[in-house]
């Protein structure tokens, strides 16, 4: 535990950074990757693993390093990436560690001790967040990286266990829709010929907000959404091994297609000027007690999110 909380620490002196100075996206995942290959080393911990599928044991040797890599790198900036609106990626957050307590138990609630106190954590910054309280608080890249991280390492932990009460598979379904969001904005940008790393309004609670939604009626529906596919989850583990994970590739593959089509619709709307724009005017941030101002010409007062996502 002490290797990933002093590499979350530097992972949220490097989002403050971003936060600050906008760091090159090399610049960030070289720190991202030095931080996972020090916890493996400190720890011996790594996806070794793909558990029991179709009648057999899929050990991945040579490729669980860089399986784990993409994994966890993966997972932080998915959750970093989901915090466009407020209280979205806390709120998900807060879904996935209750998908986990299912999933293994609650009896196991001491394997993830870490993830109850960034629970009791989250409370009160979503109160911040979502205006219960007299000044707005942001997560920024430093918050919203350490929980996707703090995720990703309680659940590779957790699942590569000798005898796991989280499998593989499991893991997934506790993550979904951050995964799922991630995978289908980079497919679609690879598709369009751009860099997946590549910012724009592309993301799932993008769409809903260019299509009329407002951002509380937004969150509500996604974090609805996030804890359906827990429940589908619930539902899949009752299937032959593999089987399960055959559900996730189906559901990641129709997601990925719906979405694109919507948003392929959307850019056409606004090309023929049919679609308004999402714009809202311009307000303070108070961030730790600091107050910023967007840029001249930003839609929305999400400007940081917009702009590096």
């Amino acid at each position: 535990m002490s290797a990933v909380l002093g590499t979350a620490a530097v992972l949220v002196l490097v989002g403050a950074l971003d936060d600050r100075f906008n760091l090159s996206v090399r610049t960030r995942l070289t720190v991202q990757a030095l931080a996972v290959l020090t916890v493996v080393y400190c720890t011996g911990v790594y996806i070794h693993t793909l558990g029991h599928m179709f009648g057999y044991e899929f050990e991945l040797g040579g490729l669980g390093m860089p399986l784990t890599l993409i994994a966890v790198i993966g997972l932080l900036n998915a959750f970093n990436m989901m915090d466009g609106i407020d209280g979205l990626a806390g709120m998900l957050a807060l879904v996935s560690i209750g998908a986990i307590n299912i999933f293994q138990g609650f009896s196991q609630w001491h394997s993830v001790i870490l993830l109850l106190w960034l629970a009791a954590a989250l409370l009160p910054d979503l109160a911040a967040n979502l205006g219960l309280a007299k000044h707005k608080v942001f997560l920024g890249d430093a918050g919203s990286m350490v929980l996707g991280y703090f995720l990703a390492w309680t659940l590779i932990q957790l699942s590569q266990q000798p005898h796991p009460h989280l499998s593989t598979v499991d893991v997934l379904w506790c993550v979904a829709l951050p995964v799922l969001d991630t995978l289908a904005v980079m497919v679609r940008r690879m598709r369009e010929g751009k860099s997946p790393f590549k910012p724009d309004r592309g993301h799932i609670h993008h769409i809903m907000m260019d299509a009329g939604f407002g951002p509380h009626t937004t969150l509500v529906a996604l974090v609805g959404l996030a804890i359906g596919l827990v429940f589908m989850g619930t539902l899949t583990r009752r299937l032959a091994a593999g089987s399960n994970l055959m559900a996730f590739t189906a559901l990641t593959i129709i997601y990925i297609a719906i979405v694109g089509r919507i948003r392929r619709a959307q850019v056409a709307r606004k090309s023929r000027g049919t679609m308004p724009a999402t714009a809202s005017p311009h307000r303070s941030l108070h961030v730790a007690g600091v107050s910023m101002r967007p840029h001249a010409g930003e839609p929305s007062m999400r400007w940081k999110r917009h702009r590096i996502r």
